[in-house]
């Protein structure tokens, strides 16, 4: 039986990391520690460790901070996360995937790896509830999955996408359905603001079958998600209105708190939900 503190790293430094990083030093100190950090932008590596008042902590490489960690926590992009967790998993070591658009269409390359490794992949609920309705509903019969997103036009500037399609965000004067498909293509499509889908996505009946609606809306104060699942079981639906992140416009703070609950099942032997 494993003794002593779980050392935990976290990759990426940016808000989510940051914020993840504060609570490991505050919420979790009997149980866990943070080992260490990376970035692959250096001044946010730094910025972090000085308000984190430890230099120590600073990783040289990713490689590093997977040596100098048990459980590492994924906090960069989706365009990296994919390799990351590969590469975190590959050392034997378990890791949590924030940024769920990298993975989806590659969870079976990855767990296969952590079953050789013997270690496991977590990922949060994020900025939504109503996963455990989602997977219970998978014993039955599963309809459709549609999840409807609308948020502030702030979070939805520098979007290639919008660009493409002759929109600008600040020009949206009333609520507007910015995307209508499957999920696949809105994780292609808007890899920073939907992370959402990807979780629904993986943990329900695939990105192609889970349907997306995106809204830009200019009286949004939050980033609301409403999901809604048709089964066998009967219909859930579940709606979170998620207060936009106090660093970060394109994520909720609920997808970090829901980090921190992830982390704290790892650690209870008590586990709560399905």
């Amino acid at each position: 039986m494993k003794t002593g503190k779980l050392k935990v790293g976290i990759a990426g430094c940016g808000a989510i990391g940051s914020s993840l990083a504060s609570s490991l030093k505050s919420l979790f100190k009997k149980e866990c520690r943070l080992s260490a950090i990376f970035d692959i932008d250096r001044s946010k590596q730094e910025a972090l460790s000085r308000r984190l008042k430890d230099r120590r902590l600073q990783a040289g490489t990713l490689g590093e901070l997977i040596r100098r960690s048990e459980l590492v926590i994924e906090a960069t992009s989706a365009a990296a996360s994919f390799k990351i967790a590969g590469s975190v998993i590959r050392a034997g070591r378990s890791v949590i995937v924030m940024s769920v658009g990298g993975i989806v269409g590659q969870t079976e390359t990855l767990r296969r790896l952590c079953r050789q490794k013997k270690v496991s992949l977590y990922i949060p609920s994020g900025a939504v509830c109503g996963i455990d309705g989602l997977k219970a509903s998978l014993g039955g019969s599963i309809k459709s999955v549609i999840l409807t997103t609308t948020k502030p036009v702030s979070a939805f500037s520098g979007i290639e996408y919008l660009r493409k399609k002759g929109i600008n965000p600040q020009k949206i004067r009333k609520e507007t359905v910015i995307f209508h498909g499957s999920a696949a293509s809105a994780i292609r499509f808007f890899p920073q603001n939907i992370n959402v889908a990807a979780t629904l996505s993986i943990g329900g009946i695939g990105p192609q079958k889970t349907i997306v609606r995106i809204i830009a809306s200019p009286a949004a104060t939050r980033n609301s998600h409403e999901i809604r699942i048709e089964s066998a079981a009967g219909m859930v639906l579940a709606k979170t209105e998620n207060t936009v992140h106090p660093e970060n416009p394109k994520t909720s703070y609920l997808a970090v708190l829901s980090a921190i609950a992830c982390l704290k099942q790892i650690l209870d032997p008590l586990k709560v939900g399905t």
